[in-house]
C-alpha cells in the first residue's frame, strides 16, 4: 500500500486502536439523524437485560429492527440469522457493513419473518430490538452516517500532552482532513483486495484468483502460510485442498472449483459471495483515489478549490474509476489522466465481460472530510500497559467514510 500523509501538524498520540472488541464503538445515524445507541452489549461482550416491545403487525411486510453485533462482521450475522429463523439472507436488508472488531449498533429489516422466531431469538454475541413494522426495506446507503466512540491505548506520554495533542488536532480537522479510504478497505492484515480487483479489472483472473489464495502475511499462522507457499509454488489445486485450514472458507470454496474445473477462474471467484467479490473492484478504486489525493498534496494545490473541480456539495471531488467516469477539467483533470496512465488503465477496462456483476459505472468522491462532534471524553491510565496511558475520543462521519482517517491523523501513524 501507498502511504497516506498526514494532514495535520503537530506530534501524535501513538499507541494503538482495537486492542479490546469494546475500544470501538460504532453507532449508526440513521436517514432522519436518530442514532443507533448501544444499549444492551458491553465490555466483553457481556449483555444486560432491556425491556423489548414487540408491536403487532397490522399487514406491512418489514420487521425493521435495532441489530447490536459484538466482534463479528456483518455477513456472518446475517448468515446465524438466516439460520435461526429459517429464512433466505436476501430477506435482510441493511443501509452498511460496520467494523467487525468493535461493538456496533444498527437498523435491519426482515420481509415476512416468523413474529414468534424474532421475539424467541437467542444469540451470545448478537441482539435485536425497537421493533417496528413497516412497507419499506432498508437499502445499502439508507443512512446519514456512523458516531464512534474510539480508545487508543499505549499512550506513552504525559496527560497533559496528550491533552494538548488531541485538542489541537481537533482545531486542525474542523477545517478538514484528506477523505482517505481507510486500510480497511483494503483486505485486514493481508491488504490484497485492491491487488485481486486491479488483476481483475485488467482481466487477468487467473492471476486475481492466485493473489488472493497465494499472498501471506506475517500474523497469519504457519499452516496457513505454508498452504499458501506451496500453492504460489505448484498450483496443485488437489493438495492444496487438504493442504489449506477448514476456516478460510472462501480460499477453499475456490480450490475445490479449480479442482473440478481447472482454469475456470471466473467461475471459482463466482463461489465467494457476492459482496466480497464486488470489494474487489471497489477496493481497486478506493486505492487510485487514495493515490489521486496523494499526487494533489504533493503538487502543492490542497484540499480547496482549484479551477476545473467538480465539486459535490460545495466541495472538490475526485474520480471513483468506472467506464462511465466524467474527469475534471485543469490540473485535477490532468492528474486523474496521470493515474489511469501510470496504471495503464483504460476507463473502459471498468466494463469487465466475464465477471459482469463487478462492472463499475464509476462516481465521484468529496477529497476533504469534515468530522462533527469531536470530543475528549477522558484520559485515564491503561490498566493492561503498565505506565500508559488511554484516550477515548468521539465523532460522527458521514455515510461512507472512514473513522480510522480521523484516528491516525490524533496517532501519527497507521491504525492497527
Amino acid at each position: 500500500m501507498d502511504s497516506q500523509q498526514f494532514y495535520t501538524k503537530g506530534n501524535g498520540t501513538g499507541g494503538r486502536i482495537k486492542k479490546r472488541i469494546s475500544d470501538f464503538l460504532v453507532k449508526e445515524i440513521t436517514t432522519d439523524k436518530t442514532t443507533c445507541e448501544i444499549k444492551v452489549i458491553g465490555e466483553d461482550g457481556v449483555k444486560k437485560t432491556i425491556e423489548k416491545n414487540w408491536p403487532e403487525n397490522n399487514g406491512e411486510e418489514q420487521l425493521t429492527l435495532t441489530l447490536e453485533k459484538y466482534n463479528t462482521d456483518l455477513n456472518n450475522v446475517i448468515r446465524e440469522l438466516s439460520r435461526k429463523l429459517y429464512l433466505s439472507a436476501k430477506r435482510f436488508g441493511y443501509a452498511g457493513m460496520k467494523d467487525k472488531r468493535a461493538i456496533t449498533s444498527q437498523k435491519i429489516s426482515i420481509w415476512k419473518p416468523d413474529y414468534q422466531k424474532v421475539k424467541d431469538l437467542r444469540s451470545k454475541f448478537i441482539d435485536v430490538y425497537d421493533a417496528k413494522w413497516s412497507d419499506k426495506r432498508i437499502e445499502l446507503g439508507d443512512l446519514f452516517g456512523n458516531e464512534f466512540e474510539i480508545t487508543i491505548r499505549e499512550i506513552d506520554l504525559p496527560e497533559k500532552k496528550v491533552e494538548k495533542i488531541i485538542l489541537d488536532c481537533f482545531k486542525q480537522m474542523e477545517n478538514g482532513i484528506p477523505n482517505y479510504f481507510g486500510l480497511q478497505r483494503f483486505g485486514g492484515i493481508r491488504e490484497i483486495t485492491h491487488l485481486v480487483g486491479k488483476e481483475i479489472i485488467k482481466g487477468d483472473l487467473e492471476t486475481a484468483v492466485m493473489i488472493y489464495l497465494t499472498q501471506t502475511a506475517p500474523e497469519e499462522d504457519e499452516q496457513t502460510k505454508n498452504a499458501r507457499t506451496e500453492l504460489a509454488q505448484t498450483k496443485d489445486f488437489s493438495t492444496a485442498s487438504k493442504n489449506f485450514p477448514n476456516e478460510l472458507r472462501f480460499e477453499r470454496a475456490i480450490i475445490h472449483h479449480l479442482c473440478k474445473y481447472p482454469k475456470d477462474y471466473a467461475g471459482s471467484l463466482q463461489k465467494l459471495p457476492k459482496q466480497l467479490r464486488i470489494m474487489f473492484t471497489h477496493a481497486f478504486q478506493s486505492y487510485l483515489f487514495n493515490k489521486i489525493i496523494n499526487t494533489r498534496l504533493e503538487q502543492g494545490l490542497g484540499l480547496g478549490e482549484i479551477e476545473g473541480d467538480i465539486l459535490i456539495d460545495g466541495v472538490p471531488s475526485a474520480a471513483l474509476f468506472g467506464f462511465e467516469s466524467k474527469l475534471a477539467e485543469g490540473k485535477m483533470g490532468e492528474i486523474e489522466k496521470e493515474i489511469l496512465q501510470k496504471e495503464s488503465l483504460e476507463l473502459s477496462d471498468f466494463k469487465i465481460k466475464k465477471l459482469s456483476e463487478l462492472s463499475s459505472k464509476g462516481t465521484r468522491k468529496q477529497l476533504m472530510l469534515t468530522p462533527q462532534k469531536m470530543k475528549l471524553l477522558n484520559i485515564e491510565k491503561d490498566e493492561f500497559t503498565e505506565g500508559c496511558l488511554k484516550a477515548t475520543v468521539s465523532f460522527s462521519l458521514t455515510k461512507g467514510n472512514y473513522a480510522t482517517t480521523v484516528v491516525r491523523e490524533i496517532m501519527k501513524k497507521e491504525p492497527r
